[in-house]
C-alpha cells in the first residue's frame, strides 16, 4: 500500500488545482481519475456546450442576417466540422491540465477507478489493468454528477441521449424531444433549433427555471418559443416508446392529453451524484437521501480529515463554485484560515441567446426572508447598446434593499447578461449603493452603461 499526505479523487475544477497546490506546499499528494483529466466543466459541460453554442450563434446570425443589410443566398450546417472544433477545443483543455499536473513535483497521478475499501483506504482498479491500495489522512472527494434518468415507463427501452451523448451525433436530429426545462435542456433546446432542428421541450413544472422570479421565467420562455421551440409545461409523461427510428411520448399538458413523435430523445432531468459507487460506507461516510455527501462550512465531512468539493456536495452544481471550494480548503489547510463557504455569492450565467446572468436573491427570495425591497426594471428594447446592435430580447432586474438603498440580487436577461451581471457582483461586494451605481460614469455606449438607466427607473 502506498501512503499519501493527501488523495484527491477525481480531477475536475475543484480536485486539479488542489492537488496542484497541496503538492507544492509539500505534501505528498495523489489524484485518481477513472476517465479524463478537467471533470464535466472540460469533456461534458461548459467547454464543449459553450464551443457548439458559438457555432449556433454563428448560424442564427447568417440565418437572420437580413435585419442588419446583408443578404446570403445559401448556407450549410457543417455538423462534422462543428464537432471537431468542438473536440479540439476540449482535447486543449484537456491537455493543458494534464500537462499542468504531470509537470508538478510531488503529484502522482493514477488513472482508474477508486473505492473506499477501509477507513482512509482506497483500492483502485487501474484503467490499464490490476489493483493498487493506497491511503492518506486527508482524502478530498471531488467526483462529481451524472445524468439523472427519471422512472418514465419505457424510457429504459428507447435510444436516449444525455448531455453526453448529444454533442457526439454525426448528423443533426429532424425532431429533438427533450425532457426538462433547467439550463441543458434549454441550452441544447435552443442550439438545435438554430441548427435547423425542429425542437420541442417538455417539463413537469407550471414555471421554467423553477428557481427564478416569475418574470425572468416568463421573459426566457418568450425568448425559446420566438425561436421556434415548443414548449410543454406541467407535463406529466405516461409512456415513451421507440419503434424504428422514431420515439413517441404520450403525455398530459395542462389537462390535454398530447402525443409527440420525434427523432432523438434528450433527457436533461437534473443530476445525480456519483457517490454511492465509492463504497462511502467502509470508511464511515454518511450521504443524504439524495445520495450527496454533506459536509459542514469548511467542507469537511462527518469523517476528520476527509473533505468535498464540487457538485457531489449537493448546492449549486456550477463550476466555479468547485473551484471557490478548492480555495477554502487550501487556506484553511496549508495557511490556517478560517475560511467559509457560508454567505458566498452564487453567480452564474445560462448560455442561451440572450444569456442569463443572476447573483443575490431573487424577489421573492428577498421577501421571503422579511427585506423590505423596491424593484428596478429596464427592458432591453431601452437600451442604447441593444438598439445598435439589434438584439434587445430581455430585460434588466435589480432587487433593492429599501433600508440600505444597497443591491440584493440582479438577474440581467440580455445580451451579455453574463457579464453585465459580474459588474453589478462587484458592486454588491463592495457596498455600493443604487444612488453611486446610477450616477456612476461608464463607457458609451456599453452594455453595462444600461446600469444607470436601470436605477433611473426607479426616480418614476
Amino acid at each position: 500500500m502506498r501512503k499519501f499526505d493527501a488523495i484527491v479523487i477525481g480531477s475536475g475544477q475543484g480536485g486539479v488545482p488542489l492537488a496542484k497546490k497541496l503538492a507544492k506546499a509539500g505534501w505528498q499528494t495523489a489524484i485518481v481519475e477513472k476517465r479524463w483529466i478537467g471533470g464535466t466543466c472540460i469533456n461534458d459541460g461548459c467547454t464543449p456546450t459553450k464551443s457548439m453554442i458559438a457555432c449556433g450563434a454563428a448560424a442564427h446570425i447568417i440565418a437572420n442576417s437580413q435585419q442588419w443589410g446583408i443578404t446570403v443566398s445559401d448556407y450549410k450546417i457543417d455538423l462534422e466540422k462543428i464537432l471537431a472544433r468542438k473536440n479540439e477545443v476540449v482535447q486543449s483543455f484537456r491537455q493543458g491540465a494534464t500537462k499542468g499536473m504531470e509537470k508538478t513535483q510531488g503529484l502522482s497521478i493514477i488513472y482508474g477507478e477508486a473505492v473506499f475499501s477501509g477507513q482512509k483506504t482506497l483500492s483502485v482498479k487501474l484503467k490499464d489493468g490490476g489493483q493498487e491500495e493506497i491511503a492518506a489522512d486527508h482524502i478530498f472527494i471531488n467526483t462529481g454528477t451524472l445524468p439523472s434518468i427519471p422512472p418514465i415507463p419505457g424510457l429504459d427501452t428507447v435510444n436516449y441521449l444525455t448531455n453526453t451523448s448529444i454533442m457526439e451525433l454525426t448528423r443533426l436530429p429532424t425532431h429533438l424531444i427533450v425532457l426538462g426545462s433547467g439550463y441543458v435542456g434549454l441550452e441544447f433546446g435552443q442550439l438545435f433549433r438554430r441548427l435547423g432542428c425542429q425542437v420541442t421541450i417538455i417539463d413537469k413544472n407550471k414555471q421554467l427555471l423553477q428557481h427564478e422570479d416569475e418574470d425572468v421565467a416568463v421573459a426566457v420562455k418568450k425568448v425559446m418559443e420566438s425561436s421556434g421551440v415548443n414548449i410543454y409545461g406541467s407535463a406529466n409523461v405516461q409512456k415513451v416508446e421507440q419503434t424504428g427510428d422514431v420515439i413517441r411520448i404520450q403525455l398530459t399538458s395542462n389537462g390535454e392529453t398530447h402525443a409527440i413523435t420525434g427523432s432523438h430523445l434528450l433527457v436533461a432531468a437534473g443530476r445525480t451524484p456519483q457517490s454511492k459507487s465509492l463504497q462511502p460506507e467502509k470508511t464511515g461516510l454518511l450521504l443524504d437521501e439524495r445520495g450527496y455527501i454533506p459536509a459542514n462550512d469548511k467542507l469537511e465531512t462527518n469523517v476528520p480529515g476527509i473533505y468535498v468539493l464540487g457538485d457531489v456536495k449537493g448546492g449549486p452544481a456550477f463550476t466555479h463554485i468547485s473551484y471557490n471550494d478548492h480555495l477554502v480548503l487550501y487556506k484553511n489547510l496549508i495557511h490556517m484560515e478560517n475560511v467559509s463557504i457560508k454567505d458566498r455569492p452564487i453567480p452564474y450565467c445560462m448560455f442561451t441567446d440572450p444569456q442569463l446572468g443572476r447573483v443575490g436573491l431573487t424577489e421573492k427570495e428577498a421577501k421571503a426572508a422579511g427585506y423590505r425591497v423596491k424593484v428596478a426594471c429596464l427592458d432591453m428594447t431601452r437600451v442604447a447598446r441593444a438598439i445598435e446592435t439589434g438584439n434587445t430580447q430581455g430585460f434588466m432586474k435589480a432587487v433593492i434593499d429599501t433600508n440600505t438603498d444597497k443591491l440584493l440580487g440582479v438577474a440581467i436577461l440580455g445580451p451579455e447578461g453574463g457579464e453585465v451581471m459580474s459588474t453589478l457582483q462587484m458592486a454588491m461586494l463592495g457596498g455600493l449603493t443604487v444612488t453611486q451605481l446610477k450616477e456612476m460614469i461608464f463607457a458609451h455606449p456599453l452594455y453595462a452603461e444600461s446600469i444607470n438607466n436601470l436605477f433611473m427607473t426607479l426616480d418614476k
